[in-house]
C-alpha cells in the first residue's frame, strides 16, 4: 500500500511530503517535482505569497544517488515567509471567517487563536502534496500512464472545449496563465478575475484532471473502499476549497436516458479506447461518458476527475461575522490571500488524482523494485 502524509503550517519552518509504500528502482529528478510546485505556485489571479516564495523540493530520506531505495520517502520545502513572521508578536485571531476552517476547528481542538487553525487548514499545504504527486507520477510514468489538467471554467466563463482532443486541452492548458485551453474563455477568466480583485472579491470554477494510458483492472467492484472512483473521489474532495467531484461528464449523465450515456463496445479494428490496444477479439470503445471507471475499475479508457471548486473564503472586502470575545456582530479582517486559485488548484487535484493510481498500481502488480513492476504490467500478471 502506497500511503502518503504532509505536515506543517503555513508560516512554520517548512513543509514535509512522506511517500511511504514506493518500490525501489525508481528514478527521481528534483527539478521534474520543482516543475510542478513552480506550476501550482503559478496562474493569473495568485496573491502576494507567491512573490515570496520560490518552492523548492530537497529530499531528505528514501533516495541515495537519485534513486528510491524502498525505504520511505521524505521531501521538504521550506517556507521562506518564515523569515517574516519567526519573531512577530501577533494579536489572537478571534474573528472566524464564513466558510473557512477557523470555527469549527477552535471549537474542535480548544483553541482560543483562530490563526492555529488557518495555519494548518491553509492551502498553502499542497505544495507539499503536489510534491508526492509528481513522485506518484514518476512512478506511473514508468508504466506509460501520464497526466495532466485543465481549468474548464472560472467565476461564469465556461470554456467551449467540444471537438478539443484530451492531448489538445491538455497542451492548451500549459501554454495558458489560467490553465485555459480555449483562448477567448482564457481572455474572459482574466478579466473576471480582475472585477474580482477590484470588488474586493474572489472566485472559484471547475478544473479537469485527464490520466492517460491507465491499465485495466486498477481498483475493485469486491468492497465499497476499493472501488478506484471511490478513492478518487475522497482524494480530491480533500483538496482545499472542492465541494463537488464527478468521474466524466457525471452530472449531465444524469439528465439523459441509459442508451445515451453507457460507452457501446465494438469490434477491435474500429477505432477507439480498448483494454489493450490492437489485441484480436478485444472490443473498443468511441466515447468516454464513464471517465474511465466502471464497476469501481478502470476500463483502459483515459480517467477524467473533475472538481468544483468554491471560491477562496478570505476577502479584501469584509463579511459579517461575530467576534468571539464579546459575542457580538462584527466583520472580518481581511488576511493576504489569492483572488482565484482555480489553475493552481487543477495542479493539485492533478497531484491527488496521481496519488491514487499510483497507489491502485501497486495494489494491483506489487513489486518490491520498479523492475519487477514494469515487467508485471507488460506481462497482465
Amino acid at each position: 500500500m502506497l500511503r502518503c502524509f504532509t505536515a506543517g503550517e503555513s508560516h512554520g519552518p517548512a513543509l514535509t511530503a512522506i511517500i511511504d509504500g514506493l518500490p525501489a528502482g525508481l528514478v527521481l529528478d528534483a527539478d521534474a517535482i520543482d516543475r510542478d510546485l513552480r506550476r501550482r505556485q503559478g496562474g493569473y489571479g495568485r496573491g502576494g505569497r507567491q512573490q515570496i516564495e520560490r518552492d523548492q523540493a530537497t529530499i531528505t530520506a528514501g533516495v541515495v544517488q537519485g534513486m528510491t531505495i524502498g525505504a520511505p520517502v521524505a521531501i521538504t520545502i521550506a517556507n521562506r515567509d518564515w523569515e517574516n513572521w519567526r519573531d512577530r508578536t501577533v494579536t489572537p485571531w478571534r474573528r472566524p471567517r464564513p466558510g473557512h476552517a477557523d470555527l469549527a476547528g477552535a471549537e474542535k481542538y480548544g483553541l482560543d487563536d483562530l490563526r492555529l487553525i488557518a495555519e494548518r487548514a491553509s492551502a498553502r499545504e499542497t505544495a507539499a502534496r503536489v510534491a508526492a504527486g509528481a513522485v506518484c507520477q514518476a512512478l506511473l510514468a514508468q508504466v506509460g500512464v501520464r497526466l495532466g489538467s485543465y481549468v474548464e471554467a472560472i467565476g461564469g466563463v465556461w470554456a467551449d472545449l467540444q471537438g478539443l482532443a484530451l492531448e489538445e486541452r491538455l497542451a492548451g492548458a500549459r501554454a495558458s496563465d489560467v490553465s485555459c485551453p480555449d483562448p477567448r474563455a482564457a481572455e474572459a477568466m482574466r478579466a473576471a478575475i480582475d472585477a474580482a480583485r477590484a470588488a474586493g472579491d474572489s472566485l472559484g470554477g471547475v478544473v479537469v484532471a485527464v490520466a492517460l494510458g491507465v491499465p485495466v483492472g486498477l481498483g475493485s467492484h469486491s468492497q465499497w473502499d476499493r472501488r478506484l472512483d471511490g478513492r478518487l473521489a475522497q482524494a480530491v474532495m480533500s483538496v482545499q476549497a472542492v465541494k463537488g467531484v464527478e468521474i466524466g461528464p457525471a452530472f449531465a449523465n444524469a439528465a439523459l436516458s441509459g442508451t445515451q450515456v453507457h460507452d457501446a463496445l465494438y469490434p477491435a479494428e474500429e477505432t477507439g479506447w480498448s483494454p489493450r490496444q490492437g489485441a484480436p477479439g478485444r472490443p473498443m470503445r468511441r466515447t468516454n461518458r464513464a471517465g474511465g471507471v466502471e464497476g469501481g475499475m478502470s476500463n483502459g479508457a483515459p480517467i477524467e476527475v473533475r472538481a468544483a471548486l468554491k471560491p477562496i473564503p478570505t476577502t479584501l472586502r469584509p463579511q459579517p461575522t461575530v467576534d468571539l470575545d464579546t459575542g457580538e456582530a462584527a466583520e472580518t479582517q481581511y488576511q493576504r490571500a489569492d483572488v482565484c486559485a482555480v489553475p493552481a488548484a487543477a495542479v493539485v487535484v492533478e497531484a491527488m488524482v496521481a496519488w491514487v493510481l499510483a497507489d491502485a498500481l501497486l495494489e494491483r502488480y506489487g513489486g518490491d523494485h520498479v523492475e519487477v513492476l514494469v515487467r508485471r504490467v507488460r506481462d497482465g500478471s
